[in-house]
């Protein structure tokens, strides 16, 4: 296999159309498109999950899939929050997508500085692999993420109310999720910040 092959493999190629996936389904997010939304993030949210295993099991992981890999997950989820937020209250007060701006701020600030720290870590020498509260910190936001969206498809955008309520099952769930992902993303920050710490510390 030629060098340019092993580097656009497939793992690879399923990244970067996480990237361009992300920038669609922003853009959708950004005019509303709740319904057409969901379905680029189910789609971008799956290849995450292919990409890995493929590359794992074809033994395909390369210097850049380790580059983009990161960068791309933390575009589509830190994106996707960020817009989430930014999504107005209705006109009886409820915010309908049921994430604040500051959650949003939480997942972002929680992924610059696991980057920051992963990047000292490893310059030290040391290992910085992902901690189980990391991994699964990322599904229950792709869940809050997902969760919200749907939600959002019950919003009439020009008039700023509900076109029919959503279930209470739904909005409760949503609650539920959205908090369970914040206080996780919280923990799973404080795993990293110990694991770096012991180095953080260390005098010239």
């Amino acid at each position: 296999m030629s060098a340019p092959s092993k580097i656009l493999n497939v793992p690879n190629q399923l990244t970067l159309s996480r990237i361009a996936l992300s920038v669609v389904l922003f853009s959708f997010l950004a005019f509303g498109f709740y319904k057409t939304s969901f379905v680029f993030f189910v789609i971008a949210a799956g290849t995450d999950w292919i990409d890995g295993y493929w590359a794992r099991k074809y033994g395909q992981v390369t210097k850049l899939g380790r580059v983009l890999d990161p960068f791309a997950d933390k575009l589509f989820i830190c994106g996707t929050f960020i817009f989430l937020g930014a999504v107005s209250p209705l006109t009886d007060g409820t915010v309908p997508s049921g994430i604040l701006p500051w959650m949003a701020v939480v997942i972002v600030g929680r992924e610059l500085l696991v980057t920051a720290l992963r990047t000292f870590v490893e310059q030290q020498g040391g290992d910085f692999s992902a901690k189980w509260a990391g991994k699964w910190k990322m599904v229950l936001q792709c869940l809050a993420a997902g969760w919200s969206i749907v939600q959002l498809t019950y919003v009439d955008q020009a008039n700023a109310t509900w076109v029919n309520p959503p279930p209470a099952w739904m909005s409760q769930g949503l609650v539920v999720v959205v908090w369970a992902a914040v206080l996780l993303t919280l923990y799973s920050a404080i795993g990293y910040i110990q694991a770096a710490s012991s180095r953080l510390c260390e005098t010239d």
